[in-house]
C-alpha cells in the first residue's frame, strides 16, 4: 500500500491496468526484434516516457557482469533525445563518478539501487518506491534535508512538481530503477503508483531476460567467428595470406555494431582488411605474437561514434574476444610456419636421397667409361704418330679432343659423387682466375664479349684444392659466355672481408627465370639446348664450394644478366683433410 495520499492527475488520461498490460506486451515484443542492447533500451525508454507523460525519464540498470557499474538512459520530452551514459557505483560516495553532468541525483539513486533507504522514511512506500509531490514545498524541503541529507543535491528535485523513483527488483536483487520526473504537481494517484509498482516487477524480469538474451546473442556471434576461424585453419595447403584474408572478413559480424565495424590484420609489413574498410577514431587492438616475437596486430574499428561502454564504445567481452582471436590467429600462423618448414625439410631429405643415388650411379658410370675412353685415346694417339694424310690427322684430332672432353665430364661426375677427395694446398684465387681466363679469353673475344677484371691485389691465400677452384672459375665463366649469345660484358672480381674471400662472376646476358633459380644447382638440370650443356656444371660448383665450407649465391633478372658470388673461408693449413 502507498502511504502518500495525493490528488489525481492534472486533466490527463488516467493510467488503467489494461494500459499497463499493453505497455508490458509492447516491451516484450521488442525483445524479439533482435535489437542491439543499446537500441532496445532507448526504444523502451521512449515508450515509458511517452506512457508516463513525464518530462524526464531515467532508466538505471546494473551491468550484467559488473554490478558496480550502471547504464543510464535519459529520455527527455523537451529534447526528444534518448541517450545512454555509463555510471560507476563505487562503494564510497567520494569516489562516485559519472561521465555526464546532468545527473545530480546519482548518490540518491545509488542508495535506491543498493537498498540503503528505510521504508519508514518519509516519501517511501511499503514497496520501497520513492514518491514525492512538490519537492519545493517548505515542509518537504525540511524532511528531505533531515532524512536524506539532500540539501546539497536538492537541485534535482526542486525543478519538478512530481518525482517517482521505482526500484527494479527481481527476487532478492535490485537490478536498477526507473526515475520519473514531471513539472506537474500531483501527477500520479495512489492507485497509479501501485500499478507502477506492479508493472516494474514484470518490467524487471523482462529487462533481466533481455540482458541475458542480448548476452547470448553476442556469445553466439563470438562463437560463430571462432568456429569460422577454425574452419579456415583446417583447409589443407592454405597459405598464410589466404588465412588472414579469410579471418579478417569474420571479425566485423562478431562485434556489437557489424554495420559500422571494420577490421584490419597487419602481419610482417603486409595488411589485410575487411570489405569497405575505413579508418576510424574508435578501435581495439591486440598483438600477434609468433614464437615470442611481435609480428603484427589485429584491429577492430568503429567508423562512427557509438554510446560509451566498458572500453569507449566497446564491451569488456569484446576486449576478451579480440585477445582470444589474436592468440588463435598467432597459433594458426605458427602452425602453418611449422608445416612449411617441415615440407621444406622433407624436400631437402628427398633431394639429398636423390643426390646420393645419383652420386652412386655417376661413380659407377664414370669408372665403367674411363677404361674404354683411355683405350680409345691411347690408340688414337698411337695412330697419329704414323705418316698419315691431313684429313686423317684432322679426324684423329677430333677423336682425341672428344675423348679429352669425355674424360673431363667423367672427372666432374667423380667430383660430384665424391670419388675424388680434394687435394688442398695454399692457393691464391687471383692466380686461379688468371689461369682460367687464359684459356677462355679467346672464346670471349670470338663471341664479342668484353672481359673486365676487378681483382683485389691484397687478397690472402686460402687453403683449398687448386684444380677444383679452377673448375669453379671455368664453369661459371663458361655459363656466362653461353648466356651472352649476342655479346656483352663479363666482370670477374675478387675481394677479402671478415676472414672470407669472395669471387664474383657477373654477366649481362639473358638471365635466369625466377622459377628456375632454386633448381640451377640440381644435378642434370639445364635449360640449354642439347649439346650445349650437361646440367652438372653448377651442381659440381655447388659441391666444391660446400666441401670447402663456403657458400654460393645467385642474383638474376631476365634480359638483364646474372651474378654468381662464391665465398670461401680463409683458413690456416689443416693436416687432417
Amino acid at each position: 500500500m502507498v502511504k502518500n495520499k495525493k490528488k489525481g492527475r492534472n486533466n490527463k488520461e488516467k493510467l488503467l491496468p489494461n494500459k499497463f498490460r499493453n505497455l508490458s506486451n509492447q516491451i516484450i515484443r521488442k525483445t524479439s526484434q533482435e535489437l542491439t542492447r543499446v537500441n532496445f533500451l532507448k526504444e523502451v525508454s521512449e515508450l515509458l516516457q511517452k506512457f508516463s507523460h513525464c518530462d524526464v525519464l531515467e532508466l538505471w540498470l546494473k551491468r550484467l557482469h559488473d554490478k558496480k557499474n550502471c547504464e543510464v538512459i535519459i529520455a527527455n520530452e523537451s529534447e526528444s533525445s534518448y541517450n545512454l551514459f555509463p555510471c560507476f557505483l563505487h562503494a564510497k560516495f567520494d569516489s562516485l563518478t559519472i561521465s555526464h553532468a546532468r545527473l545530480p541525483s546519482i548518490k540518491f539513486c545509488r542508495n535506491v539501487i543498493l537498498g540503503n533507504f528505510d521504508n519508514s522514511l518519509p516519501f517511501i512506500t511499503e514497496s520501497g518506491t520513492f514518491w514525492l509531490n512538490d519537492p519545493s514545498a517548505p515542509e518537504n524541503k525540511q524532511k528531505l534535508e533531515e532524512n536524506y541529507s539532500l540539501k546539497s543535491e536538492n537541485g534535482f528535485l526542486s525543478h519538478y512538481g512530481t518525482v517517482l523513483i521505482l526500484p527494479l527488483n527481481t527476487g532478492e536483487e535490485t537490478i536498477g530503477l526507473i526515475q520519473l520526473k514531471s513539472k506537474d504537481k500531483d501527477l500520479f494517484t495512489v492507485n497509479e503508483v501501485e500499478m507502477w509498482e506492479e508493472f516494474v516487477q514484470i518490467f524487471g524480469i523482462i529487462i533481466l531476460n533481455q540482458k541475458h538474451q542480448a548476452a547470448l546473442q553476442e556469445r553466439v556471434k563470438e562463437l560463430t567467428c571462432l568456429y569460422g576461424i577454425s574452419k579456415i585453419a583446417e583447409k589443407p595447403k592454405i597459405s598464410i595470406p589466404d588465412i588472414l584474408h579469410g579471418i579478417v572478413d569474420l571479425l566485423p559480424p562478431a562485434w556489437q555494431y557489424p554495420k559500422y565495424t571494420c577490421a584490419r590484420i597487419q602481419f610482417d609489413d603486409e595488411e589485410y582488411t575487411s570489405p569497405h574498410f575505413e579508418e576510424g577514431k574508435y578501435k581495439q587492438t591486440a598483438d600477434l605474437i609468433i614464437r615470442g616475437e611481435r609480428r603484427g596486430q589485429l584491429e577492430v574499428i568503429y567508423i562512427i561514434e557509438e554510446p560509451e561502454m566498458d572500453e569507449g564504445p566497446f564491451l569488456k567481452e569484446e576486449r576478451d574476444l579480440i585477445n582470444v582471436i589474436s592468440k588463435q590467429v598467432s597459433l594458426i600462423i605458427e602452425r602453418r610456419i611449422q608445416a612449411e618448414e617441415k615440407e621444406k625439410l622433407e624436400e631437402q631429405l628427398r633431394h639429398a636421397d636423390r643426390l646420393a643415388t645419383l652420386g652412386q650411379l655417376s661413380a659407377g658410370v664414370a669408372h665403367e667409361l674411363n677404361e674404354p675412353l683411355g683405350s680409345i685415346l691411347g690408340f688414337a694417339q698411337l695412330i697419329r704418330k704414323n705418316d698419315l694424310s691431313k684429313q686423317i690427322l684432322s679426324d684423329l684430332d677430333k677423336i682425341i679432343d672428344s675423348c679429352l672432353h669425355a674424360r673431363e665430364v667423367i672427372k666432374k661426375l667423380l667430383i660430384f659423387s665424391r670419388q675424388m677427395p680434394p687435394q688442398k694446398t695454399s692457393v691464391n684465387i687471383n692466380k686461379i682466375v688468371e689461369e682460367g681466363l687464359y684459356f677462355l679469353e679467346s672464346r670471349c673475344a670470338k663471341n664479342n664479349i668484353k672481359v673486365k677484371r676487378k681483382l683485389d691485389k691484397n687478397l690472402p691465400d686460402i687453403y683449398a684444392d687448386a684444380s677444383q677452384l679452377h673448375q669453379i672459375v671455368v664453369n661459371l665463366v663458361v655459363n656466362a659466355i653461353q648466356s651472352m649469345h649476342k655479346g656483352g660484358e663479363l666482370t670477374i672480381s675478387t675481394k677479402a672481408s671478415d676472414h672470407m674471400i669472395s669471387l664474383t662472376v657477373k654477366d649481362n646476358g639473358e638471365g635466369i627465370a625466377e622459377e628456375n633459380i632454386d633448381k640451377i644447382f640440381n644435378p642434370f638440370f639445364t635449360t640449354k639446348d642439347i649439346g650445349e650443356g650437361t646440367g652438372i656444371g653448377l651442381s659440381v660448383v655447388h659441391g666444391i664450394v660446400k666441401s670447402h665450407s663456403g657458400s654460393i649465391s645467385v642474383a638474376s633478372k631476365l634480359d638483364e644478366g646474372t651474378t654468381f658470388e662464391v665465398k670461401l673461408p680463409v683458413k690456416e693449413e689443416e693436416t687432417n683433410e
